[in-house]
């Protein structure tokens, strides 16, 4: 009764846990949304000011310019009226002076003296500034043209309201497709929108298989200028359990929200190498190896200096208990006093494989004078080379006095009538017993094993004077997937090696 009840409280403690989280993570998002509020609408004010300051240095820009070009007008209407005026003035002013004189001489009665003063006046009649004046004033008093009207700015200005904002776009996640590391992502638009000029879509990687955390530790990253509603990323690694995405809708002045952010499962195989396990010539850095002829005395060397300082150390903080396993993360396959050694150039991956469909790729120097990838039990002896023993399968090249490609296990060896790839693909069917090399580039089968393993297993890798790479995260893919469909019913492997 008391263990049922254990069970149970369990059971609770862990719903609350996970509960908790959610409302922390809510909380985190609830304070840092009112934050964005508070950002958001200083940005927008200072916007409005900025766009409000601008218009009105437009207008008095324009009606600057507008008063001086009346001003312009007036001056030199102004100007031309004046000189005519004055150029009239003095016509005027010399006609009645002729006018009074040849009043006067018709006053005079004397003959002689009328004829003279009639010739006289006609004279000055002929030369009188008043005939040659135009009577035509020279600039008119119309300024009709400089007359403004602005009811229609008036109704546009009245108009300004703030920028439309694209609907929400809304992922489809039956329509989007995870496979072959890549991402195919489909979203639409709730309300047709002719003004959407491009999207942007954001991906961000998570182990969190709830609701979408504000706190991660990976950023978002974005791809922009976005067509179509939907769109593939490419050759991605797959080294977390989920992706979450979003898109959001853009036009040409302005961006909407982004859409509910969906999280797709984007299950790989991962793993990394023990460097515990590795032979003292092999230089491990991740997921790079590479032999090192001087690596015995240098490994020597760093292991004494490990074994002094863990003498003095507390037991209570040693880095062991420290370290947390992950579910399928096991323990290390072997300690550092019982890796690989003679001429068992090996290092064994870190995770165990007991089940299920994995795939996972390596590049290789060809100039190894040796190289062998497969798999391996763990209980593969520290002297056992790869294919040596009933414990591990591999392929195997050889560059050292003659040259072959070979397929080997259990000591026995098939020579492959095939020519050696860049890059090799390592296909594990745990349940179905499968291991099978493929040409990472073309996808062609290079050989296959059938058996029945025992034990789980570990990823295998063997180098001498050489190096290579492991590339991890990888989905099985689909041209692998077609090939095991249609060879399900046979095997390219040699019976004598299974």
């Amino acid at each position: 009764m008391a263990d049922h009840n254990k069970v149970c409280l369990r059971k609770i403690v862990t719903t609350l846990a996970v509960k908790n989280e959610e409302v922390q993570n809510f909380v985190y998002q609830l304070q840092q949304t009112l934050k964005n509020v508070e950002d958001n609408s200083e940005r927008a004010l200072g916007e409005l000011e900025v766009e409000y300051s601008s218009l009105y240095n437009i207008l008095d820009e324009l009606k600057e310019d507008m008063v001086t070009k009346i001003k312009q007008e007036r001056a030199s209407k102004t100007y031309e009226l004046q000189n005519q005026l004055t150029v009239c003035t003095k016509a005027l002013e010399s006609s009645e002076e002729l006018l009074e004189f040849a009043n006067q001489t018709l006053d005079n009665t004397d003959s002689d003296g009328l004829n003279q003063a009639a010739k006289q006046i006609k004279d000055s009649v002929t030369m009188a500034p008043a005939f040659r004046l135009s009577l035509k004033a020279k600039a008119s008093d119309n300024m009709s043209h400089l007359m403004v009207d602005f009811s229609q700015e008036q109704k546009i200005l009245r108009s300004l309201k703030f920028l439309p904002v694209p609907s929400i776009p809304e992922i489809d996640t039956h329509e989007c497709l995870v496979a072959d590391n890549c991402v195919t992502v489909v979203w639409r638009i709730p309300e047709e929108d002719s003004k959407i000029d491009h999207y942007v879509l954001e991906y961000r990687k998570t182990n969190h298989e709830g609701a979408p955390r504000l706190k991660e530790e990976h950023p978002w990253m974005v791809r922009e200028g976005i067509k179509e509603m939907e769109f593939t990323l490419l050759g991605l690694k797959f080294d977390t359990q989920f992706i979450n995405f979003r898109v959001k809708a853009c036009n040409r002045a302005v961006a909407g929200e982004f859409s509910e952010t969906v999280t797709l499962e984007t299950n790989a195989f991962n793993f990394s190498l023990d460097a515990s396990t590795a032979h003292q010539n092999l230089k491990v850095e991740d997921l790079k190896v590479e032999w090192d002829a001087s690596g015995g005395k240098v490994q020597e060397i760093k292991v004494r200096g490990k074994e002094n300082r863990s003498r003095t150390a507390s037991p209570a903080h040693s880095p062991a208990r420290s370290i947390i396993q992950s579910p399928k993360r096991m323990p290390s396959a072997r300690s550092s006093r019982d890796r690989f050694t003679a001429e068992s150039y090996t290092v064994l991956g870190d995770t165990l494989i007991d089940g299920g469909q994995h795939y996972w790729e390596v590049v290789f120097e060809r100039d190894s004078k040796a190289f062998l990838v497969g798999v391996a039990y763990r209980t593969l002896g520290k002297f056992d080379q790869l294919g040596k023993t009933n414990a591990s399968w591999c392929l195997h090249l050889n560059n050292w006095l003659q040259v072959s490609f070979t397929a080997k296990h259990n000591n026995k060896a098939k020579v492959l009538e095939v020519s050696v790839p860049d890059r090799v693909g390592v296909y594990c069917n745990y349940s179905e017993g499968l291991l099978a090399f493929y040409n990472a580039k073309t996808k062609q089968l290079i050989h296959s094993f059938r058996t029945k393993f025992t034990q789980p297993v570990l990823p295998a890798f063997m180098v001498w004077c050489g190096s290579f790479i492991v590339q991890t995260g990888l989905q099985v893919p689909s041209a692998v997937k077609s090939l095991q469909k249609r060879n399900s019913g046979t095997s390219s492997s040699n019976a004598s090696l299974t």
